[in-house]
């Protein structure tokens, strides 16, 4: 049988992230372009062009990632 030590609690301080129609937009589009990144590579019969597409939903989702970072530290956001 182990022992099991008891740990002092520690949790994260809660960080409300504002949830403007914005930010939740760029969130629902980097999704998505994930998601999309992610049929394509599993796909069985992949091909050069579906490899390329891949590519560029995940470019496309870091890219929207990165404007959703700008939209919750208040850094100007160009559309």
């Amino acid at each position: 049988m182990t022992t099991v030590i008891p740990m002092a609690g520690r949790r994260a301080a809660a960080f409300p992230l504002p949830s403007t129609p914005e930010l939740i937009g760029l969130h629902v589009q980097a999704e998505n372009a994930l998601s999309t990144a992610l049929h394509e590579l599993r796909r069985l019969d992949a091909t050069p062009a579906t490899l390329r597409l891949a590519t560029a939903r995940a470019t496309r989702a870091a890219t929207l990632l990165k404007r959703a970072s700008e939209c919750v530290n208040g850094v100007g956001v160009q559309p």
